[in-house]
């Protein structure tokens, strides 16, 4: 099943699976129980987020051509870091680029695939991992650079946390759909240029090790949203680099998903 939320014209919150661009049938039930496709056809005014995340944990360096591009070794754990669930931002919503990003450009993209926990996980082994995914979306986790580094204290959660820095969408495809996630071609398109382009089977640590590495005397709620890490491409270790800047298209996408686009603008003044 391709699981969306939705709103309709009167602003009222559904969710939704068989979308065809205009509408969608009505799903009753619990996305993390029982799930029933009610047939009734609603109008799809806007797309949301296909979850609110309860975490979102990001796995960094975890692409074979990504660790060669920054010249870095390849990890021997994963590496791991946090964003905040309030960077969520879905399908067609604006990457806004902050006041404190627009005076010297440094705002990145980043195309990843997300991994949704569908139900508590602790201690899960790397063999049955697959069986705790609800599913699978399109994310990018948009970074911005200086923040990220020097002006964050070396650490990246700033950088990586501003408002609409984790566009995600526009469908949630179920586990029972994608039988195996190391095998999807992944891509980012700036303003119609191909700027990353590889497969999930070049991962360094696979979805399965992730979600047993990230669940060792961890507890996984449903919910958690899993970013694991970006191909080679990346703005930044382009030369000259390349970064967002407002007017800018970008989509991301992934076979068997589909496809994020959102459209790139500045923060406004609230003055």
């Amino acid at each position: 099943m391709q699981i969306i939320r939705f709103r309709t014209a009167d602003n009222q919150l559904y969710t939704g699976c068989d979308y065809d661009g205009t509408t969608a049938s009505v799903v009753a039930g619990d996305v993390f129980g029982k799930l029933t496709d009610t047939g009734e056809r609603k109008n799809v005014a806007k797309l949301e987020a296909p979850v609110v995340p309860a975490a979102i944990f990001c796995i960094g360096l975890n692409y074979r051509g990504h660790a060669k591009e920054t010249g870095m070794d390849l990890p021997r754990y994963p590496v791991v870091f946090m964003k905040n669930p309030g960077a969520v931002t879905p399908h067609k919503s604006d990457i806004v680029i902050p006041f404190s990003c627009l005076e010297t450009p440094e705002v990145d993209y980043e195309a990843e695939l997300g991994v949704v926990i569908g139900r508590e996980a602790k201690n899960v082994s790397e063999a049955r991992a697959l069986d705790y995914v609800l599913g699978y979306t399109c994310a990018n986790d948009v970074s911005a650079r200086r923040w990220q580094k020097h002006a964050g204290g070396g650490q990246w959660v700033r950088g990586k946390s501003f408002d609409t820095f984790c566009p995600l969408g526009p469908v949630l495809v179920t586990a029972d759909e994608i039988s195996d996630p190391q095998t999807l071609a992944i891509e980012s398109v700036l303003n119609g240029t191909t700027m990353q382009q590889s497969n999930t089977r070049d991962m360094i640590f696979s979805v399965a090790r992730l979600i047993a590495f990230l669940s060792e005397s961890t507890t996984l709620a449903p919910g958690t949203l899993i970013l694991t890490g970006t191909p080679e491409g990346v703005g930044y270790a382009r030369k000259p680099p390349v970064y967002l800047m407002p007017g800018d298209h970008l989509q991301t996408r992934i076979q068997g998903i589909g496809m994020l686009e959102n459209p790139v603008t500045a923060e406004k003044s609230e003055n």
